[in-house]
């Protein structure tokens, strides 16, 4: 009877001692996830239908979710322009102390993706299935969200008189006043607004024009990656601080 008591108190340990490793196991996957985005507190699937060219995600409340302050960033309206949109998901996140509640939406796209070749610009047909889910989906979701400012996140293959810089398709309001006051204050962000884009119509042009000031930000797609991170984080910084109207 003894020999069988102490089998059920080895067990009880051995039960206790599981237990606790998994308990404690759990508890340092949540405080990793914690210190790897410490403003990103949600994660929505807007559209993912058999019927579209790709899905669309956003991740909600980075930064200071108590904040007046609401920005989205738009990523993957053009999808060979990728490593600029991956830029903006490594570091936005993962940043702390911000001012404002930002949201990303995230637009994948899948069928006819395209590629640049040999330096050659982008026509393919991803770039016009990405304008259409920004537009179908993005668009109303801004438009109705109670945000702030838009900002649309753009590359290009070095074919404007300045690689790096932002604009607003819409030259009066307040989306260009932002854009101008951002550039202001980055060393390395000018201003330049190009003759025409093909994706304004589809997103920034109607958010400026029904009462979210929206604009773009274009980086020169061949830049090193640490020029990349370098100047998204000038970006991301001088929006936090902007003087919003």
């Amino acid at each position: 009877m003894a020999k069988r008591e102490h089998i059920i108190i080895l067990i009880l340990i051995l039960f206790i001692f599981v237990m606790g490793m998994l308990i404690l196991s759990q508890t340092l996957l949540v405080d990793e996830k914690s210190d790897n985005s410490p403003g990103m507190t949600g994660h929505e699937v807007i559209a993912n239908s058999s019927d579209d060219p790709g899905s669309v995600e956003v991740i909600k409340n980075i930064g200071n979710p108590n904040s007046s302050k609401k920005i989205a960033y738009v990523v993957g309206v053009h999808p060979l322009e990728s490593q600029t949109h991956k830029t903006l998901l490594k570091l936005l996140p993962n940043m702390s102390n911000l001012n404002c509640c930002y949201d990303i939406y995230i637009i994948n796209v899948t069928d006819d993706v395209g590629y640049y070749g040999d330096g050659s610009s982008d026509d393919s047909q991803g770039r016009q299935n990405g304008q259409n889910l920004a537009y179908r989906y993005v668009y109303p979701e801004i438009v109705n969200g109670s945000y702030d400012l838009a900002v649309d996140i753009h590359s290009n293959i070095g074919a404007y008189p300045y690689r790096t810089f932002v604009f607003s398709p819409v030259k009066e309001g307040l989306g260009s006043e932002y854009a101008m006051e951002v550039s202001k204050n980055c060393a390395d962000i000018d201003y330049y607004s190009p003759n025409s884009t093909t994706s304004g119509p589809f997103l920034t042009i109607p958010l400026n024009n029904n009462g979210v000031p929206a604009f773009y930000f274009e980086e020169y797609s061949f830049a090193p990656q640490n020029e990349k991170d370098s100047h998204m984080t000038e970006l991301i910084s001088a929006i936090d601080n902007l003087n919003f109207r």
